[in-house]
């Protein structure tokens, strides 16, 4: 398998970093490291996460506060976000 991170992804994972960085770098690197262990277990076991939300996704609890929201395709595992638990997923529809 192949582990892809979209660029939504990526742009979550610096921004989560960035805000815990404000108040404790060493938790923020743990924090990315947990997110770098986590793409190696879906790696292993891409069907571990459970079925997201959204057709198609599976979401991966990697923290008790994030998850990661990611699919499968063929040899491709995409990493398409890093949400917080508290995050309303997907955006509530608009009125």
């Amino acid at each position: 398998m192949v582990v892809r991170w979209t660029h939504q992804a990526a742009v979550d994972r610096q921004s989560i970093f960035e805000f815990i960085e404000t108040a404790d770098r060493r938790a923020a690197i743990a924090l990315d490291h947990v997110f770098s262990r986590a793409a190696l277990r879906l790696d292993l076991f891409p069907w571990m996460g459970r079925p997201g939300r959204v057709k198609g996704m599976r979401e991966f609890v990697v923290h008790r506060h994030y998850l990661i929201a990611y699919d499968v395709n063929g040899e491709t595992i995409r990493i398409l976000r890093i949400l917080h638990a508290a995050q309303q997923w997907p955006s509530a529809p608009e009125h």
